[in-house]
């Protein structure tokens, strides 16, 4: 096991979230418990059953990065008994755990796999992690770099991803660049590029078909506080994924700066590989130039969802100033906004078990949700990661909710 891996993985959050935490306040009453808050009058409510989906004993028991993407590309149509999921996460630890702890150096961490969900109920049986091994039979990550510009070291952490239906279906991936830089500090990396993985229809792992595309959305910003990271959340605007008020675009939200500002960009199906043809926002308009995109709200996180409400407004989902103790949300009549305020809308129990813990990535998953109500993940970690697992071993698997619409 690699201490440095692990301590540069957990440096890549706290890295654009610390300096918002200290200045983000502490007035807030304690939480109550998980149980407590979850019998309260709330509009959340604790999802028992996709929880206990996520704990897991041995093999893949810890992870983040968590999107789900309907493969049949019917993004708000809810699931049925032949709807498959593909799960991807980033960083995640395989091995056995033995009553809810795990011995030093008994695991490992790889930055990237997938698992497949059949159907729209979190049963056991028709649930599937997937990673490969090397040679030795070790876990391995599934996505390896390799665009023109990838550098020896480099690995991936997935943002969103979406299944092009309306062009040829093709699976869609943004894959985050990320180098190790030594600099003798706790920061000891960076990131270097978003790619696009291309994977070809009815592909099943290890997708040897995949491609990798660099693309032109990690720069930095005009007033120079920060870079732009494209990828964070797609919204599906089209009919064929069951939007309500399709306008025929796709929407990619990108995040970037010390107010977690979002932004967003659109394209058409036909043209998402197609670069130079993509619009971004500028606070009235959409137009080409990149330099000109202009945030339509912040604090948010850097994975979040946007879904279409059954009033034809639209729900922000994401954890409010990326690491703090609650899922938000914010509404708007647009895709681009502008937004209401935040709604804190669930206080995360685990901040409380331990110092160290934190909480981050919000996230909804329309399709996997019941009528009237919308499934929602957030992820768990700790920056006392190599001493907590080993007691609270399933410390790092995402947490679910269900918000009442």
């Amino acid at each position: 096991m690699d201490r440095n891996q692990i301590g540069r993985n957990l440096a890549f959050l706290s890295f654009f979230f610390s300096l918002l935490l200290s200045c983000a306040g502490t007035g807030a009453l304690p939480p109550p418990s998980q149980d407590k808050q979850s019998e309260t009058k709330s509009l959340s409510s604790y999802a028992s059953d996709w929880n206990e989906l996520f704990f897991r004993q041995s093999g893949w028991f810890g992870g983040d990065g968590i999107f789900g993407i309907p493969l049949d590309g019917k993004e708000f149509v809810p699931a049925g008994p032949q709807t498959r999921t593909l799960f991807i996460f980033s960083d995640s630890v395989i091995g056995n755990t033995e009553n809810g702890k795990v011995k030093k150096g008994g695991f490992k961490m790889i930055h990237n796999l997938v698992a497949f969900l059949e159907g729209r109920e979190p049963v056991e049986e028709n649930f599937e992690f997937w990673w490969p091994k090397d040679e030795a039979g070790a876990p391995t990550s599934l996505f390896e770099p390799r665009t023109e510009s990838t550098q020896d070291g480099e690995y991936y952490w997935l943002g969103d991803g979406f299944v092009n239906v309306d062009s040829d279906s093709t699976l869609y991936i943004f894959a985050y660049r990320v180098q190790d830089v030594p600099t003798g500090s706790f920061f000891e990396f960076e990131q270097t590029g978003v790619s696009l993985i291309a994977i070809p229809p009815g592909s099943e792992p290890p997708f040897e078909k995949q491609r990798q595309l660099e693309t032109p959305f990690f720069f930095p910003l005009p007033d120079g506080s920060g870079k732009v990271t494209f990828g964070s959340g797609i919204f599906v605007n089209t009919a064929s994924a069951g939007a309500p008020s399709p306008d025929g675009c796709i929407y990619v939200y990108g995040v970037a700066g010390l107010g977690l500002n979002l932004y967003v960009a659109r394209t058409r199906p036909g043209s998402f590989e197609q670069f130079d043809a993509w619009e971004f926002w500028n606070g009235e308009k959409w137009v080409a130039d990149k330099h000109q995109l202009k945030p339509i709200t912040n604090s948010v996180s850097h994975e979040l969802s946007l879904s279409p409400l059954p009033d034809g407004r639209y729900l922000l989902t994401h954890q409010r100033y990326g690491m703090l103790p609650e899922v938000a949300v914010q509404i708007a009549k647009k895709p681009v906004g502008p937004f209401f305020p935040i709604k804190e809308i669930w206080r995360c129990p685990e901040v409380n078990e331990d110092l160290d813990y934190f909480v981050y990535n919000a996230k909804a998953y329309p399709h996997l949700s019941a009528p009237g109500e919308l499934l929602i993940s957030y992820n768990v970690n700790s920056f006392d990661f190599f001493d907590d697992i080993l007691d609270d071993a399933q410390l790092c698997r995402p947490r679910f909710i269900r918000l009442k619409l």
